[in-house]
């Protein structure tokens, strides 16, 4: 990419003036692209009785979640920290749903003392351990059952989450003996449905499929009986990582979602985390030097791998900028890569880009969901910065980690404990 695709998203900010005020590695999100993508689908969903959910784990910083919740959205969490994250960031326990495939007792007793919306089943140990808990303070947990539909997302075997061989969700006719059962476990009401087939889905056919056997599924066991109070149709939907990608448009979900669930009069969740927030946000970086290899040219920054793991761990393409006016400069082919020492510490291979030098600056675009939220320490290096950015003026929503923080929990063995 050799123009400068970041004025469209920050028109009225100097990024060369924030990096030399904040430093780099930088954190830089959108405040009116995140608000833009939220109502955008709130409008697409108007009509619906239907709720939606941030996917907390695309990226956890409070200010963001503020953000979100000020516009009336939920969370979907996966975790007790991400129960904490949400809850102090303003979110309502009731307009909170918990994911994934290990809930340990405490963080269900934690997600109980909140008084959250409701769990997302995800294997019958789970079921047991939620009736045990529940029944052991006298309560009532809500529930539905995440149906694992077999159907393949076409997308990254690392980010596919509905196929037989995932380790999440359950078969349907697993699902069917727990509502046939249930009277086995009275301390949680169990009237819902939950499915997430994975994430970056560019085309909808694969999300069609799956809302069909949603569907199905949920009008048999209607007629057998059971009432089903909510269906939570998950997320997963993708952004444009790189030119020639389409990204599935908001109606056109809705739509489908429409026609799979016609009739249905219960509530609908819906669950975006990249969708919302990826395309908002960039990562900051100085060059440090140029290399010439005895076979590729190599431009190392100061961001490297622990900053933003997913082209490390997905091979995953983003689109990176020189930033500034680019009008004079040869366009070269560089392997950019940062400074940790692994050969997987790369953003990208044989990149075209206007030619670099020491001190310019740079940014790798649509890395507002899963950067930070995955970033480490890895190699000593402290966590980056991050700035929540409103046409004109940007706040810190997070102050560039020190060693010392890294170092603060560490100390030596001197006293030692017996077994």
């Amino acid at each position: 990419m050799l123009n400068d695709a970041t004025a469209e998203l920050f028109p009225a900010l100097d990024l060369h003036k924030l990096a030399s005020q904040e430093g780099t590695p930088l954190y830089v999100y959108s405040a009116p692209a995140i608000l833009n993508k939220l109502r955008s689908l709130r409008e697409a969903l108007n009509g619906l009785d239907a709720g939606i959910r941030y996917a907390v784990k695309a990226n956890g910083n409070g200010a963001i979640l503020q953000l979100i919740a000020k516009e009336g959205a939920g969370a979907d969490i996966v975790s007790g920290g991400e129960l904490q994250r949400a809850l102090r960031a303003g979110i309502a326990a009731e307009n909170i749903v918990f994911s994934g495939v290990g809930k340990t007792d405490a963080e269900i007793s934690l997600a109980l003392d909140a008084g959250i919306g409701r769990f997302n089943l995800e294997s019958r140990a789970e079921l047991e351990a939620i009736q045990r808990i529940a029944a052991t303070r006298g309560e009532m947990a809500r529930a539905s059952v995440r149906i694992n539909p077999d159907v393949d997302a076409k997308t990254h075997a690392k980010i596919s989450t509905g196929k037989a061989e995932n380790k999440f969700g359950v078969s349907m006719d697993e699902a069917r003996t727990w509502f046939e059962g249930k009277d086995q476990w009275p301390n949680v009401q169990l009237d819902g449905l939950h499915m997430h087939i994975g994430s970056q889905l560019l085309d909808l056919a694969p999300v069609r499929e799956a809302l069909a056997r949603m569907a199905g599924f949920w009008k048999s066991l209607e007629s057998a009986g059971h009432t089903i109070a909510s269906i939570d149709v998950g997320g997963g939907l993708g952004v444009r990582y790189r030119d020639g990608e389409q990204a599935p448009d908001a109606h056109d979900y809705a739509q489908a979602i429409r026609e799979a669930l016609h009739g249905f009069t219960g509530r609908i969740l819906v669950e975006p985390g990249r969708w919302l927030v990826a395309e908002s946000g960039v990562l900051l970086s100085r060059v440090i030097l140029e290399k010439q290899g005895q076979a590729r040219r190599f431009l190392v920054l100061d961001a490297a791998m622990n900053d933003l793991l997913r082209p490390s761990l997905y091979e995953a393409w983003h689109d990176i900028v020189r930033v500034g006016s680019n009008a004079t400069r040869e366009a070269l082919a560089y392997d950019v890569v940062g400074p940790v020492c692994e050969t997987g510490d790369t953003f990208a291979v044989q990149r075209t880009l206007p030619r670099c030098e020491a001190g310019d600056l740079v940014a790798v675009m649509s890395a507002g969901a899963y950067g930070m939220s995955m970033a480490s320490t890895y190699n000593s290096r402290p966590l980056p910065a991050e700035v929540l950015v409103d046409d004109e003026r940007y706040a810190v929503i997070r102050r560039r980690q020190t060693l010392d923080a890294i170092l603060a929990e560490e100390q030596p063995a001197n006293h030692w404990n017996a077994l």
